[in-house]
């Protein structure tokens, strides 16, 4: 474990911190012993997501939500509320989510902090003796991914990515279609998003809010200065923190391509775009364009965050083409064509956190591994930053699927992983 970071005492800030502390001596020791009883839950970093994590864990009859840690005060609030929402007992709020690691009452880390957080978050998890629930991207980089598989092999943990679309029952059956070849022999699968962001600006050098701790929040991330244009959703566009829209959105459509045309790795990838609609801080791509080759296969992604008109007239969506048809999951539902283009077949292919988190919960009961076990996340994730890496590179990426790494270019594999904070390198 590493040194501990100086905290800061920042639970004064609302009467729910108090309450959570005086209803603490109300919960059991274990909760996972027998299997009657309910998972204990600390969801870590609620300010967006893990808020939704936290009223989903807390709503699902098999579990509860005992801890909240947040690095920053409001969004703390924001996970404690939902929680409380839809459970009687008001869960225990932290800043360092490594106590609620050191607490043997807890059986599961869900964690939604940003990416940088993600791997080393769930690489200690799995030390410490806990499941994880891990929200996308699965690593910030390549080597994390590898390293957190290693983790959960070694502790014999359940390790699940939030690609809920992998319990998804529609989306089940599509894949299902594709797999058993409804369309023929399947070459080909794209994936899309197009949205409209707004811009991020430009930041200035600012003071920390007193209501942040930023040192925390860097975590294993080598230390930057405050800018007030970071936190909370804007990290996603610098390298050092996010892996840009293909780490943010494009792991849900690759890993359904993946999953439908049953390929593991690439053999190498291309990738074209760059930033050409907003003149702001954001390093990552407005455009990108990459094209993943698996031999005789091959997965498209194509994403736009300034005009959000996409394929089949929707804005997110997945396609497979086959030699004899077609099968293309966009908005809630899915439709399988002929070669000519005429319907065959449609159902639903909506997807929800409830159905998500059974499965995890489930598999925490069994010892069996989730739908979207973290084996399968980590190889579609492997995805986003082989295209991240051969878009800033400007070159071809060569990737040996049994080595599972970058060859022949020193500057790319460079970018398979990064430089930590000292004491933060991630242990297995």
């Amino acid at each position: 474990m590493p040194n501990p970071l100086s905290r800061r005492a920042f639970l004064r800030h609302s009467a729910a911190a108090g309450a959570a502390l005086a209803v603490w001596s109300e919960v059991p020791a274990r909760a996972a012993d027998s299997p009657n009883e309910r998972v204990q839950i600390a969801v870590m970093g609620t300010n967006n997501r893990g808020r939704d994590l936290a009223r989903g864990f807390a709503s699902h009859a098999g579990s509860v939500v005992t801890i909240i840690c947040d690095v920053d005060e409001p969004a703390l609030g924001k996970g404690l509320a939902a929680a409380s929402e839809v459970q009687t007992l008001t869960p225990k709020p932290l800043d360092d989510f490594r106590r609620a690691l050191d607490d043997p009452s807890i059986d599961a880390l869900a964690i939604a902090a940003p990416d940088h957080w993600h791997a080393p978050a769930t690489i200690m998890a799995c030390a410490a003796g806990k499941h994880v629930y891990v929200e996308k991207p699965a690593s910030h980089n390549g080597r994390e991914g590898q390293l957190m598989l290693a983790a959960t092999r070694k502790h014999q943990r359940v390790v699940q990515l939030g690609t809920q679309r992998r319990s998804s029952p529609g989306t089940i059956e599509a894949v299902g279609r594709v797999r058993a070849g409804e369309i023929g022999r399947v070459l080909f699968a794209r994936g899309w998003i197009d949205s409209q962001r707004p811009s991020i600006g430009r930041g200035k050098p600012a003071p920390v809010p007193s209501h942040l701790n930023y040192e925390l929040w860097q975590g294993p991330a080598t230390e930057r200065p405050y800018h007030d244009n970071l936190i909370h959703y804007q990290w996603h566009w610098f390298w050092h923190w996010g892996t840009g829209e293909l780490g943010n959105n494009g792991i849900h459509a690759l890993d359904v391509c993946r999953w439908g045309l049953g390929v593991d790795y690439p053999e190498h990838v291309v990738c074209g775009g760059g930033r050409y609609h907003f003149d702001d801080d954001q390093e990552t791509p407005d455009t990108q364009l990459a094209t993943f080759h698996f031999g005789d296969k091959a997965i498209h992604w194509e994403h736009r965050t300034w005009n959000k008109r996409g394929y089949e007239g929707e804005s997110f969506g997945i396609a497979f083409y086959g030699e004899q048809g077609s099968l293309v999951i966009a908005g809630k539902g899915y439709k399988m064509f002929d070669a000519e283009g005429e319907l065959l077949a449609e159902g639903n292919s909506s997807y929800n956190d409830a159905d998500h988190i059974g499965d995890f919960l489930a598999c925490i009961k069994s010892g069996e591994r989730p739908k979207a076990d973290i084996e399968e996340g980590v190889k579609s994730t492997t995805l986003c930053h082989l295209g991240n890496i051969a878009y800033r590179t400007g070159r071809t990426v060569k990737f040996d699927p049994a080595a599972r790494q970058i060859v022949g270019d020193e500057e790319a594999a460079k970018l398979w992983s990064r430089e930590y904070r000292p004491g933060w390198e991630p242990q297995v």
